[in-house]
């Protein structure tokens, strides 16, 4: 009854989000150098989530989960950014990734805490505090 509770399910997906956007941060502070890089960046998770639930499929987060979308049945699409391009052909803004990143730990932060207070309401409902 209690396997596969979805608020367990959505607190991992906004925590494999808040990763893989700081991943790509550190790609674009990486290369800020580089002639030619665009700076990527990954689509909200409001709106990631979103779709996800506009589809109307079980949200999966392994393939073979039974009638869920392969892989994490979301679109996480990654994004680059053109709009402000050096003289050099590079996009990247370390003030604008440095804040990215700073938006990417806080949403980490808000996926465990979620986490561990749906671990304690699972607790306290059980008696177990």
């Amino acid at each position: 009854m209690f396997e596969r509770l979805n608020v367990f399910n959505i607190a991992y997906s906004m925590a494999t989000h808040a990763g893989k956007r700081q991943a790509l941060v550190s790609e674009n502070i990486a290369n800020a150098d580089t002639p030619g890089y665009l700076a990527k960046d990954i689509k909200p998770f409001k709106e990631v989530f979103a779709a996800g639930e506009a589809q109307g499929d079980m949200i999966a987060s392994r393939s073979s989960h039974i009638n869920g979308a392969n892989g994490s049945g979301f679109d996480w699409a990654v994004t680059t950014d053109d709009s402000a391009v050096d003289p050099n052909g590079n996009s990247v803004s370390l003030e604008e990734q440095i804040l990215n990143g700073i938006e990417a730990k806080r949403q980490h932060d808000r996926a465990l805490a979620v986490y561990r207070s749906s671990m304690n309401v699972l607790r306290a409902s059980l008696g177990r505090s």
